[in-house]
This record gives C-alpha cells, sequence and structure tokens, in this order.
C-alpha cells in the first residue's frame, strides 16, 4: 500500500486524479509489521518529490543506522555506528508511522478501503458486485500477491525461497528485555547461524520487532501437521524455538523467551528476476507486485518508492505532452527492470549466504560486504573494492585466531 498512496500523491501533486484501492479494511486492519532504513537517492528522494520529507524527519531515528552481525554466541563480525555515513544516510522509520504519513497526505476519500480486485476488463475494474471504469491508466502496486499481476501474466509468480520467517515483539524493550535492548543499540543487529537467522529491531514506540528466520523446504511449512506446533500461538512457537535454538547464548535465547503478543509466520518468496511481464494495454506494475525480494538486501522498500516516484514523472509528461500512453509505460518498464535487476540479484544473493551457507557468518563477511560496497561503486573500482575486503576479514580474523591462542595459554 505504501507504493500506490505515494504514486497517489505525487500524481496529486501535478493535478492528476487518482483513486487508490485497498483491499484491506481500514488503516488499522492488521499489524505492519518492522522497522524500514530509507535511502538517500531512492527511499528518501521520493519522500521529498512527494513533498514530505518534513513529516519523515519528524519521526525517522537517524540513530537507528547502527547495525550489527553477529554469530550465536553473540561474537561480532561487523559494527556500523549509528554515525558511519560510508553507505550514505539509511534513517529507520517504522513501517506503521510511514503508512500513516502517506495515507493522511491523501484528499479524504481517495482510498477505497474494502476494495478486493476481482477482474479487469480493458480499463473496467471489478471488486466484487462493484464496478469502477473510466481510468486512464490501471497500476498494480498491490504486494507480493498481487491481483493485477495475476490477471495480465498468470505466468509470473512468486517462487519460494526455502527461508520460513516469524515476526515477535518484545514491548517497552528497555523495561522487560534491558539486556537485549541494550544489544540492539537502538539500531539492529542481525545474528547467524548455518540455516538460522535472527533479526532484532529497535521500533520508535521502544519495542523490539524480531524476526527467526529458518530454513525449510516447503512453503506450507506453517502448517501444524508439518512443522509440529501452531507456528501462530506465541506460547507454542516459543517453546519450539527453545529447542531449534539450543545452542545459542543465554542472551538471544531469552530474548525470544521474552516476546509477548503478535506471533506471525511467513513464507519468504521472491519474483524471478528481471521477468518481462505479458502487457495489457495501459496496465502496468510497480513495488513487490512487479520485483518481489527477499529483505536481505534492505531494498525493497525503496526500489519500490523510486519506482512510484519515477512513474509519476513518466504519467506526467504523458499528460502533458499528450504522449502515447503505452509508450510511455513501455519505456518506464524497460528502465525499471535495468534498474532493479541488479538489487534482485544482489537480495537473493544475500539469502544465499545468509541462510544455505555453511559457517555463516564468518565464511561469508568478505563476501556479502563485497557485495554491498561493489553496488555503490563503478564498475571498474569493484575489483579493487572487493580484493580490499577479503584482504581486510582476512587480516581480522587471523588477529582473532591468534588473540584466541594468546589467551588459551
Amino acid at each position: 500500500m505504501l507504493t500506490g498512496c505515494i504514486l497517489a500523491r505525487m500524481l496529486f501533486r501535478k493535478g492528476i486524479n487518482v483513486k487508490v484501492f485497498e483491499g484491506e479494511a481500514s488503516p488499522d486492519f492488521r499489524s505492519q509489521g518492522g522497522t524500514l532504513d530509507l535511502h538517500t537517492k531512492t527511499g528518501m528522494a521520493a519522500m521529498k518529490a512527494a513533498g514530505l520529507f518534513g513529516q519523515f524527519q519528524q519521526f525517522a531515528r537517524y540513530d537507528g543506522q547502527y547495525a550489527a552481525i553477529v554469530d550465536k554466541d553473540l561474537k561480532y563480525h561487523m559494527v556500523r555506528g549509528a554515525e558511519d555515513r560510508s553507505l550514505g544516510e539509511r534513517p529507520e522509520i517504522d513501517r506503521a508511522r510511514l503508512r500513516e504519513i502517506l495515507i493522511d497526505s491523501l484528499p479524504p476519500g481517495t482510498i477505497q478501503w474494502g476494495h478486493r480486485l476481482t477482474a479487469i476488463e480493458g480499463k473496467t475494474l471489478f471488486f466484487g458486485n462493484t464496478i469502477y471504469s473510466g481510468f486512464d491508466i490501471i497500476v498494480g502496486a498491490d504486494g507480493a500477491w498481487s491481483k493485477v499481476r495475476q490477471i495480465i501474466d498468470p505466468d509470473f509468480r512468486p517462487q519460494y525461497t526455502g527461508v520460513a520467517m516469524t515476526e515477535l515483539n518484545i514491548p517497552d524493550a528497555d523495561l522487560t528485555a534491558p539486556e537485549i535492548h541494550n544489544i540492539v543499540n537502538r539500531g539492529s543487529v542481525f545474528a547467524s547461524n548455518e540455516g538460522q537467522r535472527i533479526s532484532f529491531q529497535q521500533m520508535g514506540d521502544g519495542s523490539i520487532c524480531i524476526y527467526a528466520s529458518l530454513v525449510r523446504p516447503d512453503a506450507d511449512w506453517m502448517n501444524p501437521k508439518k512443522c509440529g506446533y501452531d507456528p501462530r500461538d506465541l506460547e507454542a512457537t516459543k517453546q519450539a524455538f527453545e529447542t531449534e535454538f539450543e545452542d545459542w547464548c543465554p542472551q538471544l535465547r531469552e530474548a525470544l523467551r521474552l516476546a509477548q503478543g503478535r506471533c506471525i509466520p511467513r513464507s519468504l518468496h521472491i519474483l524471478p528476476i528481471g521477468y518481462r511481464w505479458k502487457r495489457m494495454p495501459g496496465i502496468t506494475l510497480i513495488g513487490d507486485a512487479a520485483h518481489l525480494m527477499t529483505p536481505h538486501a534492505g531494498e525493497g522498500v525503496n526500489q519500490a518508492l523510486e519506482d512510484a516516484m519515477l512513474l509519476a514523472r513518466t504519467i506526467a509528461k504523458i499528460v502533458e505532452h499528450g504522449k502515447d500512453i503505452d509508450d510511455g509505460l513501455v519505456a518506464f518498464e524497460k528502465a525499471m527492470r535495468a534498474r532493479v535487476r541488479p538489487v534482485q540479484r544482489l537480495a537473493y544473493d544475500l539469502c544465499q549466504c545468509w541462510m544455505f551457507t555453511p559457517g555463516v557468518p564468518k565464511s561469508v563477511m568478505p563476501k556479502v560486504i563485497s557485495r554491498h560496497a561493489q553496488s555503490r561503486v563503478p564498475a571498474v573500482l569493484r575489483p579493487l573494492v572487493s580484493a580490499g575486503v577479503r584482504v581486510y576479514y582476512l587480516f581480522k580474523y587471523m588477529l582473532c585466531e591468534r588473540g584466541s591462542a594468546t589467551d588459551a595459554r
């Protein structure tokens, strides 16, 4: 919904009439998940283009840029301080707060709540017994399980990655879980072991959002008959995690025990990288509907917001200059695929590194840091960057091993 709302906001600012049809019944229909880091050239640029950067700044957490990568024993393999700007600005904002900003930015009546799309015929939309027509352009910004995408190209479907994820929450963490609160340090901590990963993210309300990931072969892993417990029941899930993470350090196991409230199981899916979908006149896709990826690169929402910014410019030019709608949309889609394809590849590679590589995190640190760094430098410098990162970690781990040997003596 974020993508559709920011697109609508940008188009309204250009004097173009828009309607947003949302399947959820109301703004607070369900939990909106964790926190998002918006990047300088994509997510934050889109907020500026929408005239909402001031509202974003009111809730952006620049101290939330702290990030650490640790192993199951809480040994640190990388720390990025909150003041580190080597990757540009990446302030955090709660997804629910960003959604609220975007919804409130639209004129009353723009969003039609409780409208689940069932069919498209030409430029007519069918929502059960309700029909809307007369649109010049239809944009599918309806997420991972996009109905618009399903209608225009049934073969363009999400593929399961083999990763199961459970979302948990620790409310008022400074009081209820002071140890993990101090470890998270108002930012994010990513803990990895082979086939296992737990992410801890500080939220704006003082809670800590937890994502516990496991390798599971079946996308329907949350069926109690397959996993052996009810993954929507918090106590049953915590009991199962006692066994699953039994060899993890006491601090991280205790954080799982202290979870309260929601318990949401998911299966991570992606869309085929660089896929060129079948077109229907006057219809396009953006965001997760066009290029769903896993969260491991932290790029999904940023690419989606950039999609909206660039599509708004395309539509404005079509309206202003009387250009052919489909010529404009075809050009937009071609440029979007070229722009997003390497980001999709990065997210896929990082998912493979973190979830399917023996010896993580130590075994993948040089590759992971290199992939992040290479995506931000000219191609001619990438071999040099990669070599530099690998040499750094070679010496880092050699020194750690020498230190351990000295301590043992």
